[in-house]
């Protein structure tokens, strides 16, 4: 047999057999090292950077947000509020000092007309259309004390300030312009709808639309409404000026605003000229939609704090900002050109050429629309009336709702002038 022995290498001692590991560890030792002190000497510096930033921040707080919550908050101060000068404060509960947006002398003004009127019920909202600031906020009531606490944000029947939102639906969709006139039967006031198609025999009325929104036509809006629009496209016109939206108006605590869906051109019809009972707006809405048509189509958030302060530090507001486009500039001028007529020779113009002569100037343009009818809570004759002024450079937006018993104390148009000419003698 073949000897083998020779080919049997001698064993090696440690240091031959991982000669390699070593070298290898020893390699990765001198370059890690290095790296590891400069990562430590980084990590320091950095934790003092940060050190640092923190205690400057420390020494300068950042401002305090005050969130969506302040208007109501400041809305249930109203009744406790001080007069300074040009301004009204109060102070809420935790100590913060209040500075409100509210105008002191238009809102004695409305108040001292109401208290010496006594109507059954009524509430007046005033905002500055370009910024949502609310100038005024106020109800009255002959029987209940506690009426003004949420007047402004329970829904009521909105009669022919709906009028308003059909006109503009139907401006918006092209399907009628300022000078567009149409046929119909019956009275000018005539709840009926099915007896306001034209006869084909003729003899049948004719107007234009702007007339017959200062006059309150229901068969004009009622018509445009079925026969124009229809209830998809008007349904959508109601939708962007905020009816059935939970939250349009963020922070203030209106009840939605319903518009039920129909189904008859019957139902349709009533709707567009506001004959329906069902469709309801709260009066801070109402102004909210008024206050976006003197905007030129951009509905601003309500607001009713200008400034806020703690432990004499002042606090960050919510400021001026855009809730919706509701409609476009060209809409809102062609609706401003129909509204006017309301005052100069429409169902408000009594109310703004007393005896006495008007308490405005004479070339003052207001926009103005009327509304009236019968509610149930609370019962009463419901009186409404929504203006901005001057219509060709608004700087005040106003909603007034006045419920009368079977005898009439006032309407609302005259509340409105009377708001209107305290804004004004202040020298705007």
């Amino acid at each position: 047999m073949q000897d083998f022995k020779h080919l049997i290498r001698p064993e090696k001692n440690f240091f031959q057999r991982y000669w390699k590991n070593l070298a290898l560890c020893t390699v990765l030792a001198l370059l890690v090292i290095p790296l590891t002190v400069v990562a430590v000497r980084k990590g320091a510096q950095a934790l003092s950077y940060w050190q640092g930033f923190r205690a400057k921040t420390e020494l300068k707080p950042q401002p305090v947000s005050l969130g969506d919550d302040l208007f109501a908050t400041a809305s249930s101060l109203l009744p406790a509020a001080v007069s300074s000068g040009e301004t009204l404060s109060a102070t809420a509960p935790d100590g913060t000092s209040l500075r409100l947006s509210i105008n002191p002398d238009l809102q004695q003004r409305v108040q001292g007309f109401l208290t010496a009127t006594r109507p059954n019920y009524a509430v007046f909202v005033a905002i500055e259309p370009a910024t949502g600031r609310v100038l005024s906020l106020t109800g009255y009531s002959a029987f209940d004390p506690n009426w003004h606490q949420q007047a402004a944000y329970q829904v009521y029947p909105m009669a022919s300030l709906f009028k308003m939102v059909t006109a503009a639906s139907a401006l918006e969709n092209n399907k009628i312009n300022p000078a567009s006139v149409l046929e119909f039967r019956g009275r000018l006031v005539s709840e009926t709808p099915k007896n306001w198609d034209p006869s084909p025999r003729g003899r049948n009325n004719k107007m234009d639309v702007t007339e017959a929104m200062g006059k309150s036509v229901n068969p004009v809006y009622g018509m445009i409404a079925s026969d124009l629009l229809g209830k998809e496209q008007l349904k959508q016109t109601c939708n962007n000026f905020g009816f059935n939206r939970p939250l349009l108006l963020p922070g203030v605590p209106a009840v939605p605003s319903p518009a039920p869906a129909v189904t008859t051109t019957n139902e349709l019809r009533l709707q567009g000229c506001g004959l329906d009972h069902g469709l309801q707006v709260s009066p801070i809405h109402a102004a909210a939609i008024t206050a976006a048509i003197a905007n030129r189509g951009s509905m601003m958030v309500p607001r009713l704090v200008d400034q806020a302060t703690r432990n004499g530090k002042e606090l960050k507001v919510p400021a001026s900002r855009e809730v919706a486009k509701v409609i476009s500039p060209e809409t809102a001028d062609s609706l401003t050109r129909m509204l006017l007529t309301t005052v100069t020779s429409g169902t408000s113009r009594k109310a703004f050429h007393t005896a006495e002569g008007r308490r405005l100037t004479s070339d003052m343009k207001i926009a103005a629309k009327t509304g009236s009818i019968d509610g149930d809570n609370p019962k009463g004759h419901y009186s409404w009336f929504a203006a901005y002024a001057p219509a060709d450079r608004p700087q005040i937006a106003l909603v007034a709702l006045v419920i009368n018993g079977d005898k009439w104390k006032i309407k609302a148009s005259q509340l409105g002038e009377q708001a209107l000419a305290e804004f004004f003698r202040q020298g705007r």
